[in-house]
């Protein structure tokens, strides 16, 4: 998700919550009521001009119900207060090296919880670790990975360092795959001592139908074997 697309989520979220406490502190009237009743039309509207990534409208419409709602409670018919969340920076890395549902499942989980930055590993390192080449050189990888739509950012990661990216982006949240060999705990204390703190080390726990690169990559092997 864009950066554009995750601050109109946002500002529809922010406007739901004070529309649903506006409703339960709302002074009974039939006026009211049907203020408040356009104020939520107005909401899903905002939601789907999201959906379609007409950003401008979307914004237009959260704008009205919020100007609704407002009003009310200038008059003193209601009350509410904004709630505005920090918007949290969320660090994915991986290989990436033949994008599959997995990754995308991966992807929009971290979305979930922030703007998603990626580090994309290194060639050098995918060799080391993996005891093969990548079949994708890291800048096609990167490429790729930056096309994706839950992605905000995507960056080489270090060749030495592999914690480097990390303290230049500095996050809120490192999200882990289910399969990525990283002792959750050891992380948050590594980089507590490296100056980041507090940072959120959380792991997904599933997987998607059993997706690996590597397992992709056996099949296609296999597959021209066949032919």
């Amino acid at each position: 998700m864009s950066d554009t697309a995750f601050r109109v989520r946002k500002y529809i979220d922010m406007l739901a919550k004070a529309l649903e406490e506006a409703k339960a502190t709302a002074k009974p009237s039939r006026e009211v009521g049907e203020i408040l009743k356009l104020a939520g039309l107005y909401l899903e509207d905002a939601k789907y001009y999201l959906s379609i990534e007409d950003y401008i409208t979307s914004v237009s419409c959260v704008a009205y119900a919020e100007g609704l709602i407002d009003s009310l409670r200038m008059l003193g018919l209601t009350e509410f207060q904004w709630e505005r969340n920090k918007v949290k920076k969320v660090v994915v890395a991986g290989t990436f090296d033949i994008v599959h549902p997995g990754h995308l499942y991966f992807l929009r989980k971290a979305n979930e919880l922030g703007l998603t930055y990626v580090v994309v590993a290194r060639d050098v390192n995918v060799v080391k670790n993996k005891g093969r080449p990548p079949v994708m050189s890291e800048a096609d990888r990167l490429a790729v990975v930056s096309s994706l739509k839950p992605v905000y950012r995507a960056v080489l990661g270090d060749i030495t360092d592999y914690l480097k990216p990390l303290l230049e982006i500095r996050p809120d949240i490192v999200l882990l795959g289910p399969d990525q060999q990283v002792d959750e705990t050891q992380l948050a204390r590594e980089l507590e001592r490296r100056g980041l703190s507090p940072v959120e080390v959380v792991r997904v726990k599933e997987r998607i139908n059993g997706y690996s690169s590597s397992q992709l990559i056996r099949r296609i092997i296999e597959l021209n074997r066949v032919s």
